[in-house]
């Protein structure tokens, strides 16, 4: 039988049950406090009614207590779903009655929140507040039953030992990821897909006992698979940065070197606000080994400033949708230059893919198709939602004997003649106008090599005359007087006249997702 992410947990405990397993702040636990207390949870969900496969929402911050909840969830036989902590009521109700668990665990500062949303749905019977103390909390009177922390103390945690038999195709966890439509699309992991990309990292990145892993994004993200169970699997230590810290470069810049964090893990935007804020010139960091980055395209030329301040570091690009975890690598060897584009590396994790063509056949090397992959690490599906699952996992129409599904990514990739793949961003991101087709991506990276330019996002703007024209939404220096003109002229020099866009704006700073990425919709909307 193929091992669960409780494999990790037992193994760490096992062989370094006083090791610190997980810091924020001041506060630690040992793997043998994280191996007790998440079996008391266990205990405590098994004993009031948990089934085995049912989800358990999470709606807390990052802390030792969401480490404790993921694992108790797990040794349940269950999956979890976390909940934004700072998302809009509106969205947290939508992703409740989507998955509708009848258990959530969370924590004092969020039991009112959660309360009206499940008084509201009636789907959540059970609430755990696993912070607090019956005698702190406040209960009224309604059809929920809500469990404190004296009863989790009471639980036994032998008694979970043999109550759950996880299996590699048991769901481990369920990410709700922006859909289309406005709906949130909730992406179903097992333990074996979870675990083959798991092996793969660890043994890529040589994560060891000794490694610090940063744990910088929020646990909807599937950026924190990593963070957690990388670090768990070697028994290593997760060092939680702490819920909105990550607005303060200098306080990421000190965080990094005062816990002698090893290993960096994020989305580009936090190293580029590090390189132009962090003072990083301040800092010697001598345990750091590794930054990993993913989610967006990190700009080139604050890969470079970066690389430049820390020589000794090595550098990974990762690529991945939360359908797949990560899927390919490349390791940045040297900076690169301002306008050259960073591959996002070959295919990891025995994944195997293909370059499809608009018209449905292979793409030859050179030529942009839109990524196909198959493989150990894909998700089941999304929750509630057969028509969209077989939409995105499909039949291999290449390959007759190898009947696994295959997910088309939706992104536009094309290798070079090195055999690295090339990211060309969304394939709904390529537009046409004037006839000519056009990669919004490919000047967003032009413009972002604009050495009094921070950030930019280019957007397609219907058009009666053209059907499509670009515009520019920019984000200049705080100490140059950037004009319109400026940018025309820079982009006459470096793109053929049809893509030059039709319109650009300023604005003082682009709006961000609770993941940390660009929110290119709401900017997008905000020019229509």
């Amino acid at each position: 039988m193929m091992r669960s992410l409780l494999t990790y947990l037992s193994r760490s405990f096992e062989q370094y049950p006083d090791k610190i397993a997980v810091r924020h702040k001041t506060a630690t636990l040992s793997y043998r406090d994280l191996d007790k207390k998440s079996s008391q949870l266990a205990s405590l969900l098994i004993q009031e009614g948990l089934t085995a496969g049912e989800r358990v929402g999470l709606y807390l911050d990052k802390s030792p207590e969401a480490i404790v909840a993921i694992f108790g969830v797990l040794k349940a036989g269950s999956c979890y779903v976390p909940l934004d902590p700072i998302a809009p009521e509106q969205r947290l109700e939508m992703i409740v009655d989507d998955c509708r668990p009848e258990w959530v665990i969370t924590g004092k500062p969020k039991l009112p929140v959660i309360r009206g949303i499940a008084t509201r749905l009636k789907s959540v019977k059970h609430l755990v507040v696993i912070d607090t103390a019956r005698s702190e909390g406040r209960e009224n009177s309604s059809d929920i039953q809500v469990f404190f922390q004296d009863d989790l103390a009471r639980a036994s945690a032998a008694a979970v030992e043999v109550a759950r038999q996880v299996d590699h195709r048991d769901l481990a966890y369920i990410l709700y990821t922006s859909g289309s439509t406005g709906q949130p699309k909730g992406v179903m992991i097992s333990h074996g897909a979870a675990c083959a990309f798991i092996d793969w990292a660890r043994n890529t990145f040589q994560i060891e006992s000794s490694d610090v892993l940063s744990a910088h994004a929020p646990l909807h993200f599937d950026l924190s698979i990593f963070d957690i169970f990388a670090a768990v699997a070697a028994g290593a230590t997760i060092c939680l940065v702490p819920q909105g810290w990550s607005t303060f470069p200098k306080t990421i810049a000190e965080f990094i070197g005062k816990n002698g964090i090893t290993t960096w893990y994020s989305v580009p935007t936090a190293l580029v606000q590090l390189v132009m804020h962090g003072d990083l010139e301040q800092w010697d960091y001598p345990e750091l080994k590794r930054i990993l980055f993913a989610g967006e395209v990190f700009p080139s030329k604050y890969l470079r400033q970066l690389m430049q301040l820390l020589p000794e570091v090595d550098y990974f690009n990762l690529y991945g949708p939360t359908e797949t975890n990560v899927i390919t690598c490349y390791q940045v060897k040297e900076p690169p230059a301002a306008e050259e584009v960073v591959p996002i590396g070959t295919l990891c994790n025995d994944v195997t893919g293909y370059m499809v063509s608009e018209d449905g056949t292979l793409s030859s090397r050179g030529e942009i198709g839109e990524l196909y992959v198959k493989g150990p690490t894909l998700m089941d599906g999304y929750w509630g939602d057969d028509r969209k699952t077989s939409e995105a996992l499909i039949e291999d129409p290449f390959e007759q004997k190898d009947t696994s599904p295959v997910y088309k990514t939706g992104d536009l990739v094309h290798q070079d003649r090195n055999g690295m793949l090339i990211y060309h961003g969304r394939r709904d991101s390529m537009i046409k106008s004037r006839g000519y087709r056009i990669e919004l991506g490919e000047i967003e990276t032009v413009l972002n090599a604009h050495p009094n330019i921070k950030e930019s996002i280019v957007a397609a703007l219907p058009s009666e005359e053209f059907g499509t024209t670009v515009a520019a939404i920019l984000v200049a220096r705080s100490d140059t007087d950037l004009a319109e003109e400026d940018i025309y002229r820079f982009c006459k020099e470096k793109l053929p006249a049809y893509m030059i866009p039709e319109q650009i704006r300023f604005i003082d700073a682009l709006p961000r997702t609770s993941t940390g990425k660009i929110d290119r919709q709401t900017v997008a909307e905000s020019i229509l």
